[in-house]
């Protein structure tokens, strides 16, 4: 009772709880001085600068539960920092990870939560008992005294001196240090700001490329049967593809596959869905980025060109670039919209039906787009229960110590994707004609790989098992013989270093035929013309940078000289 009553009397002393939310509040900046790579002065910086104006803020008022709650944004954001750190063991909240709570769907963000159970409660332990104090001090109308006010504001407003020297020898100090991007939380604050920028110009997206034309005309004979399909999956990892050398048989399908070609070095731009699929289907990649918002998507330039277009889904919509594309198209569905089911998850097998129905409806020049679920955690839920070919695929919980269990679930996925593209091959076989398939993937995924243990995709900063992905071409026999010269580019054009970001919609427009002043042959694999071009990646903030300058680490470099991936060509 002793104890409980000096606990009590403790968190009741005003004075005790003023400069206890002000290590509660620092907590954060802290923690990134040491996940961060950043010089011994920005550290300082990092963590004197903020706590000084937390110091100014909380010494404006006698009641430090006012204070404490006046900052309550900053309590937000470092909850919300702190689960990063923990989801990713770095960096700052980017951009990418604001527009992701508006692109990625409530079904996908449930099944991640349990996973995130641990770093709830650390920020639940941290950060409520401190809010309820405050509250009661409010309540209470508890005051500090007046003594105590006036030298906390002296302290405060020398501290606040102090930390702006520690911001200007920063700047001194290192070159490319940039308050906006490395002073915590006045970064996630620019990033707030080009999150709610880069959502206002999406929403006026339709406006912005409504007179939008690609002036696409077919070089093809009038009269032929001709089509085409772009596949986009979703998180697989070249790595895991034993058509890329992994030791276990995952693509036994596509092993098979005569008139099909797998480039083993490419690359992606992006490892977030909303910025990597807008780039496979438009003439856009990390170097233009931002001039999306003026264009159309591939389906345009074939529907232009006199192709019958269909765009199928088995995602839902995420509010992004993804959606107004799938709506350019003349039949658009997104399957598990249609799902009887709330969060349901329809297997990707239910648009090779849709791709059937467009076939038989005997269209001479079709187009298809077909983005799939392929990889997308929760991996156990991507293949029907009495195909998985690895097992135990359970338990499929996000934690180290059950890694083999998610790697046979995610290789059961390949497997299944495997079989998808196989039967997709068949089907466009058999329907006759000219008919070509791509496929690649919109980014990998880590799955506690390494020593870092890291999970999942889309960090701010990208590993190699997030950005290595497929890249497959597959040409019908009749095409191979009808188009000889784009089948012998695609051979020659094999062993090259390709950005699927780049080449994946130049390859289809010449797979395809398809003339417009867009179409830039030095980035399709289909044909001679094509160039090597050093590795860049689009950044949080939309600038293409080399692999060297996005922070990927020296794990991450010996895996892509282990796989023979070029990042200076």
């Amino acid at each position: 009772m002793r104890l409980f009553e000096k606990i009590r009397k403790w968190f009741g002393n005003q004075e005790h709880l003023f400069y206890l939310f002000l290590v509660v509040l620092t907590v954060p900046n802290v923690a990134l001085c040491f996940t961060e790579p950043m010089s011994w002065m920005a550290k300082v910086c990092n963590v004197l600068l903020p706590f000084s104006v937390y110091y100014v803020v909380m010494s404006r008022v006698r009641n430090c539960g006012w204070g404490f709650w006046m900052l309550f944004p900053v309590v937000f954001l470092g909850a919300f920092q702190l689960v990063l750190l923990y989801l990713f063991g770095r960096s700052i909240i980017a951009v990418d990870m604001f527009l992701n709570l508006v692109t990625t769907n409530s079904s996908e963000a449930f099944e991640l939560l349990d996973n995130l159970v641990p770093a709830l409660v650390f920020v639940t332990v941290l950060y409520v008992p401190a809010l309820v104090f405050a509250t009661f001090s409010i309540a209470y109308k508890r005051r500090l005294g007046v003594k105590f006010v006036h030298a906390a504001r002296r302290r405060a407003w020398i501290a606040l001196a102090v930390g702006v020297c520690s911001l200007l020898a920063a700047y001194g100090g290192d070159r490319r240090y940039e308050l906006k991007a490395d002073l915590y939380p006045a970064n996630v604050c620019y990033n707030i700001y080009l999150a709610f920028q880069r959502t206002a110009c999406t929403r006026n997206y339709p406006l912005t490329s409504a007179g939008f034309t690609y002036r696409a005309e077919s070089s093809r004979q009038a009269d032929g049967k001709e089509v085409y399909v772009m596949v986009i999956g979703e998180t697989s990892r070249a790595c895991n593809w034993s058509l890329y050398g992994y030791p276990r048989q995952t693509t036994p399908g596509l092993s098979r596959c005569e008139g099909l070609v797998a480039f083993p070095y490419v690359l992606s731009e992006s490892n977030t869905t909303h910025k990597s699929v807008p780039m496979l289907l438009s003439p856009v990649s990390a170097g233009d980025y931002d001039s999306l918002y003026y264009r159309k998507s591939i389906v345009t330039a074939f529907k232009e060109a006199g192709f019958h277009t269909a765009f199928f889904s088995n995602q839902r919509y995420n509010h992004s670039f993804i959606d107004f594309f799938g709506m350019e198209a003349d039949v658009c569905r997104f399957i598990k919209e249609e799902s009887p089911v709330s969060g349901g998850n329809p297997s990707d097998a239910e648009l090779l039906k849709l791709v059937a129905d467009v076939l038989k409806d005997g269209n001479e020049k079709q187009f298809i787009v077909l983005h799939l679920y392929g990889s997308h955690f929760n991996y156990r839920e991507r293949y029907p229960l009495g195909q998985a070919v690895y097992l135990p695929d359970t338990p499929a919980d996000a934690e180290a110590k059950y890694k083999n269990s998610l790697v046979n679930a995610y290789d059961n996925t390949i497997w299944f994707t495997d079989r998808f593209l196989s039967e997709l091959a068949g089907m466009l076989k058999m329907h006759g004609g000219d008919a070509a398939m791509l496929y690649t993937s919109d980014h990998g995924e880590d799955i506690f790989d390494d020593g870092r243990l890291l999970f999942l995709h889309a960090s701010p900063v990208p590993s190699y098992y997030q950005i290595h992905v497929p890249f497959l071409v597959w040409l019908s026999e009749d095409y191979r013989r009808n188009h000889p010269a784009i089948w012998q580019a695609v051979q020659d054009n094999r062993l090259k270093n390709v950005s699927s970001s780049a080449s994946f919609f130049h390859t289809m427009l010449g797979v395809g035929g398809i003339g417009t002043p867009y179409r830039n042959d030095s980035l399709s694999v289909a044909g001679n013309l094509f160039r090597e071009r050093r590795r860049v990646y689009l950044n949080d903030h939309n600038e293409a940078r080399t692999l060297d300058d996005v922070g990927m680490q020296e794990e991450d470099f010996e895996m892509l000289q282990r796989h023979g991936i070029g990042c200076w060509p």
